[in-house]
């Protein structure tokens, strides 16, 4: 069965369509039958608009749905994304570490691929904003201190800002300054910014000025002109620093998100999220929590509140999708609140998964199946406090997998079947060099448009 392959055993806008939709559908008629037969995608287009784009919500970490952003803009901007504000590796590691506050690196790094590119100016923006500075700690303080903060970029004459105008330099000039002032503040701290993100150095001195995670991406939003109707969401809206933690299934606990997805070993660089040579895990992941970050007991599990808005969102939208990335440090964290187990399970509408193109060292050895499970597990918060866990089935969480075409991670269907889960899409695929087979984001954005406008076309309520 699904269920145990996460035990503690150990092993190894409008669409015009200028072609067919290159996707397969796999009917499960039961657990003993199947049939394979070609998807008839129901196409949109100019001549005649649908008069209400849908509306998506999505889980995901800021690397892996990225490459997906600008291609799903060509369905909807009615998408909420809903990040985590854990991670603590590259350069978010150092603000939080030195100025504390969640982190900020995903949130940014979805807003800039929101952002606007239809001017000179909508790229010069992105462009600055989307820079980081030398690998190097003693080049990358001397650019930062000597000719980007204290001098050219406080007077506006270094490179980067070529065709930002004055009122967009100003702005952004004003948050990189109290960035600055905030870090001489703290003389006992002596700040790495190496690799350092212009954009995140940006975002914190707004969130610090503000005192407000969401105020400071509302300003981040209107800077880089991000559509009106696409929301960048943290999953929890808070002002506090927080740790994901994990147990794995032989009692281990580990603390941080790099140090479960991809470990450094306490050295500054760059967080490498293509396929490398970390180490594995001792034992499968059994739950990921949230731990105090405060206090004599390092290790003590909290429950931070979700953000109100996104539980909003989740109660109107058209479709869930549940990303591909990392599973339990991208993916989990934003599942195992207390309230979104809740309404997922409520809705009728098409919950998605989007499945993994390559293992990585959270989900060796895994299937299909076990992501189900996993994901189900963390919605019900099976394995945390009994109080507050629930007992959904797996087919209320997820009614569809897409599936990439040549994918590594197997498809075990008897298992999907057993779940409650009849319908798996397989996506043309792509493969990338760094991180291995992913879905190609055109085919993709056509097969998410057929299941939303088969949802659609049969809800009797139209917005």
């Amino acid at each position: 069965m699904a269920d145990s392959l996460l035990g503690p055993s150990f092993s190894s806008s409008n669409i015009i369509f200028t072609s067919p939709l290159l996707v397969k559908k796999v009917h499960f008629r039961s657990s003993k039958s199947l049939s394979m037969s070609a998807i008839h995608c129901h196409c949109f287009s100019d001549s005649n608009p649908n008069p209400t784009r849908p509306s998506l919500l999505v889980f995901s970490g800021g690397t892996a749905f990225n490459g997906v952003v600008e291609e799903l803009k060509k369905l909807t901007t009615r998408v909420a994304h809903v990040l985590p504000v854990s991670d603590d590796g590259g350069s978010t590691a150092e603000i939080v570490r030195v100025l504390g506050g969640p982190a900020v690196g995903d949130i940014r790094s979805r807003c800039l691929r929101l952002s606007d590119q239809s001017s000179s100016e909508a790229l010069a923006v992105r462009k600055l904003l989307g820079h980081r500075l030398p690998l190097d700690p003693q080049q990358a303080k001397s650019e930062c201190l000597d000719a980007l903060f204290m001098y050219n970029i406080a007077e506006g004459e270094h490179p980067l800002w070529k065709g930002v105008s004055r009122p967009y330099r100003e702005t952004i000039r004003a948050f990189l300054a109290y960035f600055q002032n905030e870090i001489l503040r703290r003389p006992n701290e002596s700040f790495c910014f190496s690799n350092g993100s212009i954009g995140n150095f940006f975002f914190a001195g707004a969130r610090i000025f503000f005192q407000s995670l969401d105020a400071a991406i509302f300003l981040f939003s209107r800077v880089s002109d991000i559509p009106s109707e696409s929301l960048v969401l943290p999953v929890i809206s808070t002002n506090d620093r927080l740790t994901l933690g994990c147990e794995l299934w032989d009692g281990t606990v580990i603390r941080g998100q790099n140090e479960i997805s991809h470990p450094t070993n306490g050295f500054m660089e760059p967080v490498k999220k293509e396929r490398s040579s970390v180490p594995a895990l001792p034992s499968r992941i059994k739950r990921v929590f949230y731990m105090s970050s405060e206090g004599s007991n390092l290790l003590h599990e909290v429950f931070p509140t979700v953000n109100p808005v996104v539980l909003e969102q989740l109660s109107s939208v058209d479709c869930i999708v549940y990303a591909m990335g990392s599973l339990f440090t991208s993916i989990c964290p934003s599942l195992v609140l207390c309230g979104i187990g809740e309404i997922i399970s409520s809705r009728s509408c098409p919950k998605v998964l989007l499945l993994n193109g390559s293992q990585d060292r959270e989900t060796i050895g895994f299937s299909a199946s076990s992501f189900v499970t996993a994901i189900t597990d963390a919605l019900n918060q099976t394995y945390g406090d009994p109080r507050i866990s629930l007992k959904n089935s797996p087919s209320q969480y997820i009614n569809t997998l897409l599936v990439p075409k040549e994918g590594e991670i197997p498809l075990d269907i008897q298992c999907l079947a057993s779940q409650g889960i009849f319908d798996v899409v397989t996506v043309d695929s792509i493969h990338d060099p760094k991180v291995g087979i992913i879905f190609d984001p055109q085919s993709l954005r056509q097969a998410i448009a057929d299941l939303v406008g088969r949802y659609m076309s049969t809800n009797v309520t139209v917005a």
